[in-house]
């Protein structure tokens, strides 16, 4: 369960439109998928540090602090966060269009590609917000209790967002263009209100006693 979850959580962290993806769509319409996939790879990385490194520092609350004292807070700051991040995709998707990335043909060292998908999304301040409001629930829920589950919920959202970026590069990479604006909007809407159900859960859990 906890790596169905994590999967699903890695793969609505990757689809939005943004940096990243565009990045990943030049790179590869630039030079071949290798170098679009690398860029993914690259945030898929990240992912899994920024995940694991938000959950260890929440985790560390309880050992100086009561944490069923701040379980609630901590409940709703994290859906209001993905809440707020669910209506960002709807929004993306009413909006989006297909003049995102202009073709370049200059060649650039596989070097190149990892530091600026480094640069792109350590200067995200949405994807900070994203994965303290994930940690901020999952911790809150205790559903990452065992040592061993600490390291596979981010491996498995580093997967989930790795999936992305491989179907997503190896599309562009065929066709040298954009997933089509149904499919794509579709895939918003749906992770969308994948987030807002898990938000609600997580308020609904201060008032019943569903874990």
């Amino acid at each position: 369960m906890i790596i169905l979850l994590g999967f699903l959580i890695g793969f609505a962290a990757a689809v939005p439109v943004g940096p990243l993806n565009v990045f990943v769509i030049s790179q590869t319409t630039k030079h071949d998928f290798f170098h679009g996939y690398l860029t993914g790879l690259t945030a898929s990385f990240l992912d899994i540090v920024y995940c694991y490194v938000a959950i260890m520092g929440i985790s560390l609350i309880p050992s100086h602090l009561t944490w069923n004292k701040f379980a609630p807070l901590g409940k709703i700051v994290g859906a209001i966060l993905l809440i707020a991040i669910s209506f960002r995709l709807m929004n993306h998707a009413r909006f989006l269009n297909k003049s995102e990335v202009v073709p370049n043909n200059n060649s650039n060292a596989y070097s190149r590609t990892i530091i600026g998908a480094f640069i792109l999304y350590v200067t995200n301040p949405t994807l900070y917000a994203f994965w303290l409001a994930i940690a901020g629930i999952v911790t809150a829920h205790n559903w990452v209790p065992h040592r061993w589950q600490l390291i596979i919920f981010p491996l498995s959202c580093g997967f989930g967002s790795a999936v992305w970026y491989f179907f997503m590069a190896k599309y562009v990479s065929n066709v040298h263009k954009q997933l089509s604006l149904k499919v794509t909007k579709k895939i918003f809407f749906g992770l969308a209100i994948f987030l807002i159900v898990l938000a609600l859960y997580s308020l609904a859990t201060i008032f019943f006693k569903i874990l």
